[in-house]
């Protein structure tokens, strides 16, 4: 398994790290960060001027936060940082583990984004929480989403997208399996058709994440201190845990 709980193919985070850009702009995630800092701001307990994005991969929900608040950025994946620090001069990044990032500041909140689906287990999902606890200034509050649960989890399922841009373009599959539901993880297939220069390449990358049920997130959220409860993020209302300190 890889630093950060992904495994060592997940390609995304490297060699293919260019490809984000082009299947999920920026510009998408505008009102995601527009609800993250209205829900921030709702259930915090202090005024909200910096926030830690773990796991912040190439800056795309920065895009959004940066025109609310301070951004630190932290991720494992130099590439993805690349992009990040390139679309978002203004924001401060730093190569490090979520579960351990490599800054002793407190911040007035904490974002944990789609990197919590790589914690393989209860005690990699206890270790986020508990570093986003630790790097939460008194009265601040913590926002991860839970995108997949076991109670919502379907398998197999598939997804089918198609993207440009000025060189390429890209139909992207995204498919869903769980080999073994009785284990607490499962696997994320991407498949991208890049078309380009008259030519078509075929890309595979295989990820692992993790499946747990949502009191299990709220349990440890509880667990490492946090004054936890749930709500919901965005138009699919995604289960999202809010920690407050």
């Amino acid at each position: 398994m890889g630093e950060k709980g992904r495994p060592q193919q997940c390609r995304l985070y490297g060699d293919l790290a260019w490809l984000w850009p082009v299947i999920s702009p920026p510009a998408d995630y505008l009102a995601e960060a527009d609800e993250i800092a209205t829900l921030i701001r709702r259930f915090s307990q202090r005024e909200v001027q910096s926030v830690l994005d773990l796991g912040c991969g190439g800056g795309h929900v920065d895009y959004g936060l940066k025109r609310h608040f301070a951004s630190v950025g932290v991720d494992l994946s130099e590439p993805m940082l690349a992009l990040a620090r390139t679309l978002n001069p203004e924001v401060t990044y730093l190569r490090g583990d979520l579960r351990n990032p490599p800054t002793d500041e407190l911040f007035d909140a904490v974002y944990l984004g789609d990197a919590v689906n790589y914690m393989l287990s209860e005690t990699d999902l206890r270790r986020a929480f508990k570093a986003a606890y630790d790097h939460l200034a008194p009265g601040g509050v913590f926002l991860t989403a839970a995108e997949e649960t076991r109670e919502r989890f379907t398998s197999p399922k598939a997804h089918v997208t198609h993207h440009a841009d000025e060189q390429v373009q890209v139909t992207f599959i995204e498919e869903v399996h769980d080999p073994d539901p009785a284990d607490q993880t499962y696997d994320l297939t991407l498949v991208f058709l890049v078309r380009g220069g008259g030519k078509l390449r075929v890309e595979v990358d295989c990820h692992r994440c993790g499946l747990f049920p949502l009191a299990t997130w709220e349990a440890t959220a509880a667990a490492v201190g946090f004054d936890a409860r749930v709500t919901t993020l965005g138009p699919a209302a995604t289960p999202a845990i809010i920690g407050l300190k």
